[in-house]
């Protein structure tokens, strides 16, 4: 059986842990050569390399600050000399909210924050695009945000306008690119088990508290992510595009209960 991303090359953003970590070692299961992007961790990525290679996949590791255009002109550059023109792309990297309320946070810190989990996107977005079009090839493009495209939270501001307009940076790429064969859509993730989430990885206690509100109960897996995000990049979701795909438990329908 052949498997779902044969012939695929993918690039992972964010991939030395949690969501891009289990996508790219899923994309490299299932038949992808996968681009390990990685921002300061060369350490992780490389457990990652290695988890690929033991497995026979293929994939190559590269550091870049997404927020920078010549790293990511850097990444391509290796992408297709290590196997040729990106299919798939996955802007997976992001940074949280500081939990600073707006009249207390610096400049500084709120363009750092657009600039990683907005501005990386659209540099990244832009490349795969224009090498789509000079190859005519067809392509999938995940972003990865949050429910918090849609869910404001107070104290983070700098997060949430990052989703927010990365979730329409996503529908403004589906109506321009659907005529190419380029489908754009939004991964939007809940609560999930990362490195994001560290103290509630490590103290039961404050993970109970936090998935309360989560009709669950439970927060997701990264593998679980993993597995939506194979979805949007294979060929059964060749008519999706525009879209958000949330994977929070319930989370969205449960915030207004009891108002």
């Amino acid at each position: 059986m052949m498997a779902r991303l044969d012939k695929s090359v993918a690039i992972v953003t964010g991939a030395s842990s949690g969501i891009g970590k289990a996508t790219a070692q899923l994309f490299a299961r299932e038949g992808a050569a996968v681009v390990v992007v990685h921002h300061d961790d060369p350490d992780e990525a490389k457990k990652v390399l290695d988890a690929i290679g033991a497995a026979g996949g293929r994939a190559i590791m590269v550091a870049a600050d997404v927020s920078d255009e010549g790293e990511v002109d850097k990444v391509f550059e290796q992408a297709h000399k290590a196997f040729g023109v990106p299919t798939i792309l996955v802007n997976s990297a992001g940074v949280d909210a500081a939990g600073i309320s707006v009249a207390d946070m610096e400049l500084d810190h709120f363009e750092m924050v657009l600039r990683t989990n907005l501005v990386g996107p659209f540099l990244f977005c832009r490349a795969f695009v224009r090498g789509c079009k000079a190859a005519k090839a067809r392509g999938k493009i995940i972003n990865v945000t949050s429910v918090h495209e849609d869910i404001p939270r107070a104290g983070a501001a700098d997060y949430c306008a990052s989703k927010g307009g990365l979730r329409n940076l996503t529908r403004c790429l589906a109506l321009e690119l659907a005529e190419q064969g380029i489908n754009v859509n939004n991964l939007a993730p809940g609560m999930v088990l990362t490195p994001m989430n560290q103290e509630a990885i490590d103290d039961p206690k404050v993970r109970e508290e936090q998935t309360a509100s989560i009709p669950m109960k439970r927060a997701a897996e990264p593998e679980e992510v993993a597995e939506l995000a194979l979805y949007l990049a294979s060929k059964a979701a060749d008519y999706a595009t525009g879209a958000t795909f949330t994977l929070d438990g319930g989370l969205q329908f449960n915030l207004g209960q009891g108002a």
